[in-house]
């Protein structure tokens, strides 16, 4: 059974979370005061977070800035009345997951938990067992390329996640409400800058001329890619 936290201080609305969640197969705690959230994460070992930030004691900032201090890659979805951009963007820059503003749709957050939950427990298939192939067709997730019979084929990025999607099932059925949720998700639109921002620090931080990186490389009209 996966493991969710809500760290929410208003107690009607982390007890309706916490109902509607059980009753989504899941088991859940509540923490109401900020100082309980590390020690929490930290003992019970949850899933996924549902972290607001106006919280007593420690705030939803700091309480992320610790789980990602601590390291590892545990979700987080913050929940918080605080809308504004600044807000949002502060969030993404400590490499929150999600960022939901109240008033919320029950259903689209507990879409978004689901989808967060299917991403956090998988092992990355590159990790796992390199390329894939099929037929004349070579797959390879880490460089996130294709090729068949020798040549190159370019996939927009929806495209190659909906491959490995089906790919990674091997053979199993996968249902329209499926792929939509895994390779669409549900996710707020991150703003271009927050993204550039990381990279740009990752460069500053690993790469010898910064200005000309040789490791993380853009992909024109795409994103980025790691070479070594």
């Amino acid at each position: 059974m996966k493991r969710v936290l809500v760290v929410e201080d208003q107690r009607d609305l982390a007890s309706l979370l916490a109902h509607n969640l059980r009753h989504e197969g899941l088991d859940v705690r509540t923490v109401e005061d900020g100082r309980d959230a590390l020690p929490t994460v930290r003992s019970w070992h949850p899933d996924l977070v549902i972290l607001d930030l106006m919280l007593p004691g420690m705030d939803g900032f700091e309480i992320l800035r610790g789980i990602r201090g601590d390291g590892g890659d545990l979700p987080v979805l913050i929940l918080s009345a605080r809308g504004e951009e600044q807000d949002k963007i502060r969030g993404f820059r400590l490499d929150a997951d999600q960022y939901v503003t109240k008033p919320f749709s029950l259903v689209e957050l507990l879409e978004r938990v689901h989808a967060l939950l299917r991403r956090s427990g998988r092992t990355p298939t590159d990790a796992r067992q390199g390329t894939l192939s099929f037929g004349d067709v070579i797959v390879d997730p880490g460089a996130r390329t294709v090729t068949r019979a020798g040549d190159t084929i370019q996939l927009s990025p929806k495209a190659f996640d909906l491959l490995l999607s089906l790919v990674r099932r091997e053979g199993r059925v996968a249902s329209r409400m499926e792929l939509l949720r895994e390779v669409w998700g549900y996710g707020p639109l991150v703003l271009s800058r927050t993204v550039d921002s990381h990279i740009a620090e990752l460069r500053r931080r690993l790469e010898t001329d910064p200005a000309n990186p040789r490791h993380i490389v853009t992909v024109f009209k795409v994103g980025y890619r790691f070479e070594r």
